[in-house]
């Protein structure tokens, strides 16, 4: 699946097989994301401490997560 319109639509899906599929597609496409706006925080400057907040989760967490990338 490669529309997140259509993605999205299918998570929904009666169909077990159709749902998880979508399902797996969505939480790939949210961890690229979520790694993209790291990556662009850092890069201006935003702390562990901030982005763990806006991502409510903690500074530990975050920092674990995406240090080895180098950020």
């Amino acid at each position: 699946m490669t529309d997140a319109t259509s993605v999205a639509a299918a998570a929904s899906s009666r169909d077990p097989a159709v749902g998880l599929v979508a399902v797996a597609s969505l939480r790939g496409l949210l961890e690229s994301l979520e790694e993209l706006q790291v990556r662009n925080a850092r890069d201006q400057g935003w702390s562990w401490q901030q982005i763990a907040e806006v991502l409510q989760v903690s500074k530990q967490a975050v920092h674990k997560k995406y240090r080895r990338y180098g950020y």
